[in-house]
């Protein structure tokens, strides 16, 4: 029940944030079959990565948005160890790593929300949206090699 109402608040959020007009491509019910979970989680748990905790939340967020699952938890992956050395809430590095969030679900929610609908980011690959996010020539690359570990295209 507890998962349901963090839901329906996650959902009612997201909409407001990206208007009522859109609609995600997927939204499941009960993530708790969904194998992209389980492959997250393991990938957490692997690397005993703080991250774990919201593996969930990281594919809700993709699946409302419009992103590839494992784009979110690959930069947190590569920025801050998916959560071992985040400041603030701030997984992603966010404006340097200065961002701060008031919790790390919100971040998750809101820099998905950034990359589906900021003009940088909006309609563009996955690669094409690291390669915004951070300039650096090795930095796409390396998400994308944390991508692909997660799950191959």
């Amino acid at each position: 029940m507890r998962r349901w109402i963090a839901a329906l608040f996650v959902f009612g959020l997201a909409a407001s944030i990206t208007g009522p007009s859109e609609r995600p491509e997927r939204i499941c019910a009960n993530y708790d079959e969904d194998r992209r979970l389980s492959r997250l989680k393991s990938f957490f748990e692997t690397y005993d990565c703080p991250a774990r905790e919201h593996a969930e939340e990281f594919i809700l967020a993709a699946d409302l948005h419009g992103l590839d699952w494992r784009l979110l938890p690959s930069i947190a992956f590569v920025e801050t160890g998916a959560g071992k050395t985040s400041r603030g809430n701030n997984l992603f590095g966010w404006d340097s790593g200065r961002g701060q969030f008031p919790s790390v679900p919100h971040a998750i929610h809101w820099v998905a929300w950034r990359l589906a609908s900021s003009p940088l980011y909006a309609g563009k690959t996955p690669e094409a949206i690291l390669r915004t996010y951070n300039s650096r020539p090795r930095y796409a690359g390396l998400v994308l090699t944390v991508m692909n570990r997660l799950a191959p295209d």
